[in-house]
């Protein structure tokens, strides 16, 4: 009985160690998902919060006049999110558009294939959310007037699983990123 008793106690005591980790784990969770550094920011991004935007497509931060929209969603444990950014440059112009050597760069989307003409289809698909109705349209963005840079392009297979994609409209000097990961 008594050995019997010292198991028991045992049981207990290994029982409520788990429990208070699993309770710590628990409440770690719930404070990561409802705490206040883990919210969507609408339309707060200033000049050298995107400037990195320009700096990426090689156009250069100092041609933003302003950041017209802005959206950072919440993150997830696993980094999922949505960014999106509408800028206003002072000048842009198709010629400087262009692709190196290595066929890197910009391409106009109305003719892009591929991972990239998938990668712009995988942002197409975030384009429903109430908090990017500033963000063109799927067909403005498959239209000849919209150029694509595409910055990185994550794929399960050949499927986009996260893009960051930089889209220029030149005719009114708008530049629009998107970050996603799914």
């Amino acid at each position: 009985m008594k050995k019997t008793l010292s198991v028991l106690k045992w049981l207990l005591i290994v029982w409520g160690g788990v429990c208070a980790i699993g309770a710590l784990v628990l409440g770690s969770l719930l404070a990561y998902s409802l705490g206040p550094g883990n919210r969507a920011t609408i339309d707060s991004a200033h000049k050298r919060d995107v400037r990195f935007v320009l700096n990426w497509c090689r156009l250069g931060d100092n041609r933003i006049a302003e950041v017209v929209h802005s959206y950072e969603s919440a993150r997830s444990l696993t980094g999922d999110h949505l960014d999106a950014y509408a800028i206003r440059v002072t000048h842009v112009d198709p010629s400087e558009l262009t692709k190196d050597n290595f066929g890197y760069g910009w391409s106009r989307c109305d003719q892009t294939e591929g991972i990239l003409k998938d990668a712009v289809d995988f942002a197409c698909g975030w384009l429903h959310k109430d908090a990017l109705a500033w963000f063109p349209r799927a067909d403005e963005l498959r239209s000849s007037e919209m150029y694509v840079y595409p910055w990185s392009i994550y794929c399960r297979g050949t499927r986009p699983t996260a893009v960051k994609l930089i889209f220029v409209r030149p005719k009114d000097h708008m530049v629009f990123y998107m970050s996603t990961k799914v």
